[in-house]
């Protein structure tokens, strides 16, 4: 199945029926090309309105923890695959969960055209739930701790919204001793060293 085809029938999909009717497209970037698999939570509002995934503080802060610029996160190199692809709308204390049933039909088709993946990024909660199943820690902090445990396929990270800044503060150790890592696995990934 091509992207186009997987496209097509995320739209006819009954299920995303008001995105279709106001003309608003699935929101992801893939590549055949891609080594670095980027899987999200879900589009913001800004990145519906400008349909450019991570287009937003989140998205400036991810690139600082990956040591790269927009060029490179936007390049063939890396994929964005959210856990879903459409704004799920506002909640009492944010953003509305991703709908679950998107990756369970979506994302395996979309895996099969990227055969080139080295390390899949799981952005957050949501992310490292479902990738990680059974294997995740008892909460996200002590999965993002053991993040040597699912290398080289899985590199699971906190979310980067400014809303995190509170965790940040009290888990110093994440700037400190995981991002030097995550960018050393970036850069090696992306040179062809790994």
């Amino acid at each position: 199945m091509t992207i186009k085809d997987i496209v097509e029938k995320l739209k006819a999909d009954e299920r995303n029926q008001d995105y279709t009717k106001r003309g608003v497209p699935p929101v992801f970037k893939v590549s055949p090309e891609a080594k670095i698999l980027i899987i999200g939570q879900a589009p913001g509002r800004k990145v519906e309105e400008t349909l450019i995934p991570f287009n937003d503080k989140s998205g400036e802060t991810l690139m600082q923890w990956m040591g790269i610029d927009r060029a490179i996160f936007y390049s063939p190199d890396i994929a964005i695959l959210p856990m879903d692809f459409y704004y799920p709308g506002k909640g009492k204390t944010g953003d509305l969960p991703p709908r679950k049933f998107i990756a369970e039909t979506y994302h395996p088709a979309m895996l099969q055209t990227m055969p080139n993946i080295q390390m899949t990024l799981l952005v957050g909660k949501y992310a490292s739930d479902y990738y990680l199943k059974k294997r995740k820690k008892r909460n996200l902090t002590e999965t993002v701790a053991a993040y040597k445990d699912y290398l080289p396929d899985y590199f699971p990270i906190v979310h980067p919204s400014p809303l995190n800044f509170r965790w940040q503060k009290k888990n110093p150790w994440f700037v400190e001793q995981v991002v030097p890592e995550l960018q050393h696995r970036v850069q090696d990934i992306l040179a062809g060293t790994q």
